[in-house]
């Protein structure tokens, strides 16, 4: 990756010439760290209002200083162990053979979460920046519910969450999105991270209404576990519309305007010496007035006190309806609705929260300017909702952060909507920069997640894949159910890497498989894949049983011929774009430590052509999410039955 330099040109942050940081790792204050990357410290600008691409947990260590962020809310997946997708189920209730799934919310035991555990509970892994009493309770639960999937889930959240800590402010708070899958593990992580004396508030909303067919108590309701870095936490009461039976019972009086107003007590509660005065006939009360008497005299020249029809009585103040906030909400949010699904602010993204949600968080708990941070943006609702309805320009400043190359494009066009360019750091849209993700560390992991997202397939968790890193299913003419193995690759390759697919494709009874790789193919791949023979589909057409389709290929605009039923092929291939250049506001302190990569600034004339011949394509097949997202909705969206990552992760 390149750095970003201070100087620009027509806005575009420039990288600085002859700084080559491909070969460092994440930050040194991170256990897996380039000691070199220090020195680098002072070079470059800072960098807000831009959407990171790949894992938090890695960007949060590299990019992002001690307590300079003002604000995070995140919105994790909950460990439901169950796959989210754009398209849709049938008439039955059945969920479709040929879907594009968004993300899967699965979680494995493996060498990632193992790491991490080992990193967390030793002391010579962390160095003292995991505190004892997150540490101690981590390893109870390895002990009590031994390594599975909610331990790897626990562990990956936990990683994080030291993290998020680091680098939030004294002032600022942190809101965790969750619901009772695993809130009460988390809570526990974060009382041991931030103490229980800073723990503020268990908010819950009710996203949906309950279900008649529920079993049980109908799960209607997300948390939102809300904690503190300290006692100087920034908070501003918010207010919602009015009872209408307190209305109704306390707001009797009308004025001849239509002004409605009740009458207050207009006595001080307190020993007031000093204001007991005489007041236009009444004698003060026992403990004084409530007001000074130039005050009673404003209000008097206002209207605004009501006088009873003897001096034996005593006055009252007049409050209007109007004037009051209204009620103070407190932590059961009722009257926030969720994304429905011919709302026109919805997205192609399952677990899409609503701005207002967010909307709320940011005005209760962050200042104009402050720096507000999504790890898991999902679709990018924190994203909008730092821009006040109407503008194009943020009241906070953000930073949002997601691995999948389908939550960069749907935040992307969601934005563009609304006039807004959002540049993305580090979001490979050319050969050299899926070269520079490859090369990095954890590079291997980085490249499947991308290219997993870019053939419309749901990440792999790690676990034991058998070889498969993805399947993509069709229905033949006749209704029988196919499936086509995928495997990614992006690092040596060979023709044993084709006769591991073969084997794996007669166990899981494929009829054909795809390796997608980095490198290019030699000839004895090509033959080996050759000699697979071809599969015959029902309507008489003949496929490769073996496909082999390399990164090249994907940047050039070339598809590979793949069955296509339900829109199979339309909603998997697409052609990255690539970012814009944007200028960067003013940054009021350093939030972003300045290692970064520039994201290419043009399309190539050839992948310009290859966008333009297939635009049209995009949208011809019912059911089909267009190749750059940019405004596709799904055919038959639904309310989800929970509401994950935002992002959107919307995050």
């Amino acid at each position: 990756m390149t750095g970003w330099s201070s100087a620009t040109e027509n806005g575009a942050v420039l990288p600085l010439p002859g700084v080559d940081y491909s070969r460092h790792g994440v930050h040194s204050r991170h256990p897996f760290a380039c000691r070199e990357c220090e020195s680098l410290a002072d070079v470059g600008r800072d960098l807000v209002d831009t959407l990171y691409y790949g894992d938090n947990l890695e960007i949060l260590s590299r990019f992002i200083s001690d307590e300079t962020v003002d604000l995070i809310y995140l919105d994790p997946p909950f460990n439901k162990n169950k796959a989210y997708s754009l398209i849709f189920r049938d008439e039955s209730g059945r969920t479709s053979d040929a879907q594009l799934a968004t993300f899967e919310d699965y979680w494995h035991w493996g060498p990632t979460p193992a790491r991490h555990y080992e990193y967390l509970t030793n002391s010579a892994e962390h160095g003292g920046r995991v505190p004892h009493g997150v540490s101690d309770l981590v390893g109870a639960l390895h002990s009590a519910i031994r390594p599975s999937p909610m331990l790897a889930y626990i562990v990956e959240m936990t990683s994080r969450m030291v993290e998020l800590r680091r680098v939030l402010k004294p002032t600022g708070s942190l809101y965790l999105h969750c619901d009772p899958t695993a809130s009460h593990y988390l809570r526990l992580i974060l009382d041991a991270l931030f103490g229980p004396e800073h723990f503020l508030s268990e908010i819950v909303w009710r996203r949906t209404t309950t279900h008649s067919d529920a079993k049980k108590w109908s799960p209607d309701a997300d948390r939102i576990l809300v904690y503190a870095k300290s006692p100087r936490f920034t908070f501003h009461p918010q207010f919602g519309a009015h009872d209408a039976r307190y209305v109704r019972e306390n707001y009797r009086h009308k004025e001849p305007d239509g002004r409605i107003y009740r009458l207050d007590n207009i006595a001080s509660p307190n020993e007031r010496p000093n204001l007991m005065y005489e007041w236009r006939g009444h004698q003060p009360p026992a403990k004084g007035w409530r007001f000074a008497r130039d005050t009673m005299e404003r209000l008097d020249a206002e209207g605004r006190i009501w006088y009873p029809d003897s001096t034996a009585k005593r006055p009252k103040v007049k409050r209007y309806l109007a004037e009051m906030p209204g009620s103070r909400i407190g932590e059961v949010w009722t009257d926030l609705q969720n994304v429905h699904p011919w709302s026109k602010e919805r997205r192609p993204y399952p677990t899409q929260k609503p701005v207002t949600l967010l909307r709320r968080i940011i005005e209760a708990s962050s200042n104009p300017g402050d720096l507000v941070l999504d790890p898991f943006c999902g679709c990018g609702t924190t994203i909008e909702a730092v821009y006040p309805r109407g503008s194009t320009e943020p009241d906070r400043q953000w930073i949002g952060i997601d691995n999948s190359d389908l939550a960069v494009r749907v935040i992307r066009a969601r934005m563009r909507a609304r006039g807004i360019e959002v540049p993305v750091f580090d979001w490979p849209t050319e050969m050299a920069g899926v070269e520079r993700m490859v090369e990095a560390p954890g590079g291997r992991y980085r490249f499947e997640d991308w290219a997993l997202n870019r053939l419309g397939l749901p990440e792999n968790r790690r676990g034991g894949d058998g070889g498969r890193d993805g399947r993509i299913a069709f229905t033949t003419p006749t209704g029988r159910v196919e499936s086509i193995i995928v495997s990614v690759k992006s690092g040596h390759i060979g023709p044993s890497v084709l006769r591991d697919l073969r084997g794996t494709m007669q166990d899981a009874k494929a009829v054909m498989g795809l390796l997608f790789t980095f490198k290019e193919p030699t000839e004895a791949m090509r033959r080996e894949a050759a000699s697979a023979g071809f599969y015959r589909a029902p309507d008489g057409h003949q496929y490769p049983r073996l496909v082999i389709y390399t990164v090249r290929e994907l940047f050039d605009g070339h598809r590979p011929e793949l069955p296509s039923h339900h829109g199979v092929q339309q909603a998997v291939w697409s052609l990255p774009t690539a970012s814009r250049p944007v200028r960067l506001r003013p940054v009021r302190q350093a939030a972003i430590s300045p290692r970064a990569a520039a994201p290419a600034n043009a399309e190539s004339q050839f992948a310009s052509h290859v966008r333009e011949r297939y635009a049209a394509a995009s949208t011809a097949e019912e059911g089909t999410l267009s190749p750059d997202v940019e405004g596709s909705t799904p055919t038959e969206a639904h309310e989800p039955e929970h509401a994950g990552r935002e992002g959107d992760t919307d995050s």
